[in-house]
């Protein structure tokens, strides 16, 4: 399936595994054990696994030999309905868009990143889905997609979505991990009903802290009682009005790959928080401590440390906002120009609106304010541009760096922390004048 780049350098991609010893990768990946006639028996877990990366249902599995890649992996299937994205693993897979796919205000479907932590459910039917709200609820309930149409007030946003390792790729010393470079964010538009809603319809009591969010994703180890990530969020971050259960991706149903067909979004927090495949919302009177939730996982430590320097686990704090952050889009980098070229692109600041955005040509010597649209929805990224002159022939780098509502402005390095989180570090890319 994968080329290209992995999580961990040391570990095989799925051919070279099987290639090399494929009983061996049949029991690791799809927990397939051979027979005497050879055949791999896929039960369970395994054959959900197998279906939901080959994308339908496989009524001869049972005729398949044992050690057999499906065809459909030699094309890399999983990303199928995608354009241009880079695929930096493939078990669970993620992949991320380059900067100039990223032009467009709303992302495509097509161009929406992928980050999942486990392998996504074979089945994904909208009619047949449900969704169940309790824990510390007053009045726990089961809903359908459509119990949710009906019941609820249903809206569309667009709403930006970012990997919490967005950047991850740039820390020196390296962090562990998927090595996101820039693709990691979108901001596509979202239907679905207020979380908020369908909360305050359950009844909160005034002693819960804490949502725990589940999906019908499985564990990389095929065990069904494992969860792959159960994140949540502070009841406050819950109850605003634009963290959606969502329903359809830019008017029409969710990509497979994107958590269809039901899904939370919880934009300017870490992608993490917007659980895919949902099936259950649960209300605690504590800090979620799902999968995903304890130790250093989306955590970063609570004060500045060197790089390369060991953290005590209680000293690391869960995200929460990410941080103020631009992105260009136009030109790609190590493109030809004129002299003249417009600097497009985007920025984005957690709960906050960002309140400019200067673009530089000569390293940051002299700046210049960009032209920047107010975001569409709350929540949603702000689209820059700006007409930059160069001055003749020559190697130019743009830069470009936002402020956002209270003040807080790009860097141009930060701090390094063990996880490789929240890189908001100036965006730069480089142009030739011929």
């Amino acid at each position: 399936m994968a080329t290209g780049k992995t999580s961990n350098s040391d570990a095989p991609d799925l051919h070279e595994f099987f290639a090399r010893d494929p009983l061996s990768a049949d029991r690791a990946f799809f927990g397939r054990e051979s027979g005497s006639d050879r055949r791999g028996f896929l039960r369970g877990a395994g054959l959900a696994t197998m279906a939901a990366m080959v994308g339908a249902a496989i009524p001869f599995h049972r005729n398949m030999p044992a050690g057999l890649i499906p065809a459909a992996f030699a094309d890399e299937n999983v990303l199928v309905g995608k354009d241009g994205l880079t695929l930096l693993n493939d078990r669970p897979v993620n992949a991320e868009t380059p900067p100039h796919l990223l032009d467009d205000a709303i992302t495509p479907t097509a161009r929406h990143f992928i980050r999942n932590n486990g392998i996504p459910p074979a089945e994904m039917d909208a009619d047949a889905w449900t969704l169940t709200v309790d824990g510390l609820v007053d009045r726990p309930m089961t809903y359908s997609i459509a119990d949710l149409r009906s019941k609820f007030e249903v809206v569309t946003m667009a709403l930006t979505i970012e990997c919490g390792g967005n950047g991850r790729a740039f820390f020196n010393p390296p962090a562990k991990g998927n090595q996101w470079t820039y693709g990691a964010v979108a901001c596509s538009r979202w239907t679905g009903v207020r979380l908020k809603d369908v909360l305050a319809a359950g009844g909160v009591p005034s002693g819960v802290v804490y949502t725990a969010h589940v999906g019908a994703d499985a564990h990389l180890s095929g065990k069904p009682d494992k969860l792959p990530i159960s994140r949540g969020v502070p009841i406050a971050k819950a109850m605003t009005g634009n963290v959606l259960i969502a329903f359809a991706q830019n008017d029409a149903p969710i990509h497979p790959m994107n958590g269809a067909p039901l899904r939370l979004v919880v934009p300017g927090w870490p992608g993490s928080c917007s659980q895919k495949w949902l099936t259950r919302i649960w209300l605690r009177d504590i800090v979620h401590d799902g999968p995903k939730m304890t130790g250093t996982a989306y955590r970063v430590p609570g004060y500045k440390v060197e790089p390369g320097e060991k953290v005590d686990k209680k000293d690391f704090r869960i995200i929460e906002r990410m941080p103020v952050k631009s992105l260009v889009t136009n030109p790609a980098n190590g493109a030809g120009s004129g002299r003249t070229v417009e600097v497009r692109g985007h920025a984005w600041s957690g709960d906050r609106t960002v309140a400019a955005v200067d673009v530089s040509h000569d390293f940051g010597a002299t700046w210049m304010r960009a032209e920047l649209d107010a975001p569409v929805d709350d929540g949603a990224w702000q689209n820059f541009r700006a007409n930059v002159e160069l001055p003749g022939a020559g190697y130019y780098e743009l830069w470009a760096r936002a402020t956002d509502s209270e003040g807080e402005m790009q860097p141009h390095a930060i701090d390094w922390n063990p996880k490789g989180y929240l890189n908001n570090t100036m965006h730069r890319v480089a142009v030739r004048v011929s």
